[in-house]
């Protein structure tokens, strides 16, 4: 299987070792500067969206009729021999990859040119960790998206691809193992002839990895991704995937240097306490997720009736027309799991306030459909505004009905998707599961304060696995004070 990549690592530099030197501030649409001549991404996304003025979308798809798309042209220093050069910059979108940018540099001093793809994709909130048992061939067929900041790793062979070794590459996970084959042989003739003990210990590793794609016994593949925009592909879907687990998480202060942002360990100012938040919708600049413009956020503290507060956060982009909210539970954890069944059967249930928190799966039985933790983030919506997201979220995947499905998948994602659409105009009866570990969601009971007969809530007390994704395991809220630091 043949690999897709942009922007493939030259032989010379596929086994070359990472360097530990990276940029120092890394704005959340790219890196911080550009080999194409001295031009950093920052002022050349400032001299794009000048150039652009106000005809829409900052990164538009690359189209051959789109006539106003077009490269823009910065004076920039030549790093050869340090003269005024061009620099053509052209911001597009590539399906799944997102934002990029490509640059071509070229000096008519000395003819020094360069050129190059910079990922311009917005780093997700939290860091991915997609653990795949691989038992069967087809797996091995399963497409990938990994990106430069990805770690790859194989436990059963104690073999990783460490993050920014390679470029952002979709491919497969067999294109994975010959890309590493690749770059192991690549030196084999000069190390047979420099050190033949080590070049046969590589030679012997290299035929495991080899083996590995027969499948003759199942492994572990593990894709771990701090900025959260790798992918691995279930083909179940909609179904919910036995052997993929997909696991989101908090980066740590490491992994946030690594990754150049900045600001996300300094400390909280204490709010003014005349400060009433509750009559308040405070705004905030961040960038579009659609188009990567600049947007205003608008965020403001709700109490839900016969619930809990919640806060809700709201955006709406001037350029591309894009709007998104999403909800942040302003609690606590609760000390006990939620699981919420409604029978739907009649078209006014979809009318129901519904709140989705990160952490609360969904699924709907008879469709045999489920929505893991993490997935559209927050929402409060109504139960019709979930279900529409839920399939706008299956068409947007070019995976299942994109150029990149096949014609028996795409027939079974669109019978899926008319029995959501039948369910959602009331023609088709069915129960929508909400189950919340941390209890932090909520749908609405429309005969409050009465008992629904439709709605059941249940409270369970959470299994170790669900306590260990909710990071509750380690954490000790009781007789902190008398523990000492550890190592002292």
């Amino acid at each position: 299987m043949g690999d897709r990549a942009w922007g493939e690592p030259s032989p010379a530099s596929r086994d070359r070792p990472a360097s530990r030197d990276r940029p120092a501030s890394r704005d959340r649409a790219g890196a911080a500067g550009s080999s194409s001549g001295g031009i950093g991404i920052m002022s050349a996304l400032g001299a794009v969206e000048a150039a652009r003025g106000s005809r829409g979308s900052l990164f538009r798809p690359l189209s051959a009729e789109d006539g106003e798309q077009r490269p823009a042209e910065i004076e920039s220093l030549c790093m050869n021999c340090f003269r005024n050069g061009v620099t053509r910059l052209l911001l597009t979108r590539i399906p799944f990859f997102k934002e990029i940018i490509v640059s071509s540099f070229a000096c008519d001093s000395c003819s020094w040119s360069n050129t190059e793809i910079q990922s311009a994709g917005r780093i997700q909130e939290q860091g991915v960790r997609y653990t795949l048992a691989v038992t069967s061939r087809q797996d091995m067929n399963r497409e990938v998206v990994k990106t430069d900041c990805a770690t790859a790793q194989i436990p059963e062979l104690d073999f990783e691809i460490p993050a920014f070794t390679q470029k952002g590459v979709l491919t497969t996970i067999e294109g994975i193992i010959d890309r590493a084959v690749a770059g192991l042989e690549q030196d084999q003739p000069v190390r047979r002839a420099t050190d033949e003990e080590v070049a046969s210990k590589i030679d012997e590793f290299i035929s495991k990895l080899k083996q590995l794609k027969e499948v003759h016994s199942s492994f572990t593949f593990i894709i771990d991704d701090p900025s959260g925009n790798s992918f691995v592909e279930n083909p179940h879907a909609p179904q919910k995937d036995d052997a993929l687990v997909v696991t989101r998480y908090r980066r740590t202060p490491q992994q946030a240097a690594m990754l150049g942002l900045e600001g996300e360990e300094l400390d909280e100012k204490a709010a003014d306490p005349a400060e009433d938040l509750r009559n308040e919708v405070l705004q905030f600049n961040t960038n579009c997720p659609e188009c990567n413009a600049p947007a205003n956020t608008n965020m403001k503290l709700v109490q839900i009736p016969h619930f809990k507060e919640v806060i809700i956060m709201a955006t709406n982009c001037d350029s591309c027309g894009h709007r998104t909210n999403e909800v942040k539970s302003g609690g606590a954890i609760e000390p006990q799991g939620t699981r919420i069944t409604l029978r739907i059967t009649d078209p006014s249930d979809m009318t129901r306030d519904i709140l989705k928190s990160e952490t609360c799966s969904v699924e709907i039985p008879e469709l045999e459909f489920e929505l893991g933790m993490g997935a559209l983030g927050g929402k409060f919506t109504t139960l019709e505004g979930l279900l529409k997201d839920i399939r706008e979220l299956v068409e947007r995947n070019p995976f299942t009905l994109g150029d990149s499905s096949t014609p028996s998948k795409t027939e079974k994602l669109q019978e899926f998707i008319g029995k959501l659409c039948e369910i959602t105009e009331g023609k088709r009866k069915a129960h929508f599961i909400m189950d919340d570990p941390a209890g932090n969601s909520y749908l609405q009971n429309v005969y409050a304060p009465e008992e629904d007969p439709e709605l059941k809530v249940e409270r369970y007390e959470r299994t170790s696995e669900q306590n260990e994704e909710l990071g509750l395991n380690d954490m000790r809220t009781e007789g902190y004070e008398s523990q000492g630091a550890p190592g002292r």
